[in-house]
């Protein structure tokens, strides 16, 4: 005589096991399958390729992998557990509304092409790489590896400013020269010293001398540097001033 566990035979609670096992196992090669296609379809689309998508269309799977185990492995109706389920969610989502909002915020910034991972951007004087865009936030990363992260429900309603590599990663240098200096070789002993920085100067970008006016410390100069990829400005503005210390010409360093 078989054994009774949970009001059911060892052998129907074998099957039902099994199945269970089964269909998860089926569930998570399908959520693969589909992850990847999803990824493959955004791609050779405009719409930016983010995780959001992929957790979203891996929602969906597991949700028909359970409705589908419902009645022969738990013995619940599909149909009873939706309506259940629809009015229960009603009672959650007074709960949920943030959670809501920032799903349909992270769908809307995607599905507009506000942002999407790699682009460059200034959100409240944080400048940064948008790094990805989940169901609940974005996340940015600046040049020192700080990341902030963004509910997508605040970023859909806040003023946001995409930069060019170029103004991401501007970095000046403000120089005092003496009056009696030729500006023409403080110039040229600058260009000189940016031609050194190896690896920190963007590629294709030199950078620009500019003078800009005088007062009574001296002739008034801003260097524009022009950051390579990961380069900080500490870093850059420390290459530069190693290289022009000492110089007849040099009076002060302003700031940055």
């Amino acid at each position: 005589m078989e054994a009774v566990i949970f009001g059911l035979t060892t052998g129907e609670l074998l099957r039902r096991v099994v199945l269970l096992a089964v269909a998860v196992a089926v569930a998570a090669g399908i959520s693969r399958v589909v992850s990847r296609a999803v990824g493959k379809a955004l791609d050779a689309t405009e719409v930016p390729s983010a995780s959001i998508f992929v957790n979203i269309a891996r929602g969906v799977v597991w949700a028909f992998a359970i409705l589908a185990v419902m009645q022969p492995v738990f013995g619940i109706a599909p149909t009873a557990f939706v309506t259940a389920l629809g009015i229960t969610s009603l009672a959650l989502s007074l709960g949920l509304q943030d959670t809501i909002s920032n799903l349909i915020g992270g769908l809307s910034l995607m599905v507009g092409r506000v942002v999407k991972p790699g682009d460059l951007v200034d959100v409240g004087g944080f400048m940064g790489e948008v790094v990805d865009v989940t169901w609940r936030a974005t996340t940015v990363r600046n040049r020192l590896g700080d990341e902030q992260i963004i509910p997508n429900s605040v970023l859909n309603k806040t003023a946001l400013t995409k930069l060019t590599p170029g103004s991401e990663g501007y970095c000046p240098v403000l120089l005092a020269v003496s009056h009696n200096a030729d500006l023409s070789v403080v110039e040229a002993d600058i260009l000189g010293v940016m031609g050194k920085m190896e690896g920190l100067l963007r590629e294709g970008a030199p950078g620009r001398v500019f003078f800009t006016g005088s007062d009574a410390y001296g002739v008034q100069c801003t260097v524009s540097l022009q950051m390579a990829p990961g380069v900080t400005k500490l870093a850059a503005s420390d290459a530069l001033m190693r290289g022009v210390e000492g110089r007849e010409w040099l009076v002060s360093v302003v700031g940055e």
